[in-house]
């Protein structure tokens, strides 16, 4: 619950009684934690605002900020979330819920934040096809492993893989009326032995949308608008917890300034040079580790997958 002592001194020239009396005002009905996290983001609000004294007219451009994240969000793209991204928000709150034991050998693979451009009921697809559709360039990449659980090694039947990455052109495909709807997307379910494999292309760095709020910020902040190279994931399995997970391109010059500060180390991979396969010019191996939801009390793993929708 909120600290019941008054931010201002007694003397300062603000009322050092206001922000008590709107944290009090919460009624009985409320439960504990609405009342802890409520009342803990009143107080900080606050105390910003009167740190800052700012004015009526900064208020309402900030207001304006939000409110334009959320006109501009839909079921293809979460402006609203993009801005929480540039702010490093929904990657401290990936930390704060969940950190993973990194030294552990046999560790849950690691999260990272979801993004605004994960679109549901992206198309299914068999083992071995590919996910790129109507581009004749780019880096074609062979990308295999095995789902297993991470304390027993054993291998996960029916462990879904959610993929999904931009084009060459840096762009999603719903960013890019060039491409086919869905395009760079699929869902492969593993069989018994836990294996997937699928054909798609070696990401590239590329800029947030500028054309939003999220970009009025970075500029305002003199901030660069880069994320490095990555493939987005999100491995779900009955009975195991669901992974939303990035994986990252070492060779990536933006891979220590990430935008939205989501590159974790055990999240970096190397692709491989492929010879004799006439489909891809790189491989990229790579084993998803799960734990169930016995296994993962305690261990702070992330416990749902996204909505579908607005996400």
């Amino acid at each position: 619950m909120a600290s019941s002592s008054n931010s201002a001194p007694p003397n300062h020239k603000f009322d050092p009684n206001f922000t008590r009396n709107v944290i009090n005002a919460t009624g009985p009905k409320a439960s504990p934690r609405i009342r802890q996290v409520i009342g803990s983001a009143i107080q900080h609000l606050h105390d910003w605002a009167r740190e800052n004294e700012i004015t009526v007219d900064e208020w309402m451009s900030g207001l304006e900020l939000i409110n334009e994240a959320g006109r501009m969000s839909n079921d293809r793209r979460n402006e609203g979330q993009l801005v929480c991204d540039v702010l490093g928000l929904e990657s401290l709150v990936d930390e704060i819920t969940y950190k993973l034991a990194t030294s552990a050998a046999d560790a849950p693979t690691a999260t990272a934040i979801l993004g605004p451009f994960w679109r549901a009921d992206a198309p299914k697809r068999a083992m071995g096809e590919t996910i790129v559709h109507g581009i004749e360039g780019g880096d074609h990449t062979l990308m295999h492993g095995v789902v297993t659980d991470y304390l027993t090694g054993a291998p996960v039947e029916g462990a879904e893989l959610d993929v999904w990455h931009t084009a060459p052109n840096g762009l999603y495909e719903q960013q890019d009326p060039d491409q086919p709807d869905m395009n760079l997307r699929g869902r492969f379910t593993t069989g018994k032995d836990g294996r997937y494999s699928f054909y798609c292309l070696r990401p590239t760095s590329y800029p947030i949308p500028f054309d939003g709020p999220a970009g009025t910020l970075l500029q305002l902040l003199d901030r660069h608008p880069m994320r490095p190279a990555h493939i987005h994931f999100i491995v779900k399995a009955p009975g195991y917890k669901p992974i939303i997970t990035q994986i990252f391109d070492r060779a990536d010059k933006h891979i220590t300034d990430d935008a939205v500060f989501a590159v974790k180390d055990s999240l970096i991979v190397d692709f491989k040079p492929l010879q004799g396969n006439d489909r891809a010019q790189f491989e990229l191996p790579y084993n998803f580790r799960l734990a169930t939801y016995d296994e993962a009390k305690g261990n702070d793993l992330k416990g749902a997958t996204p909505a579908s929708t607005a996400v």
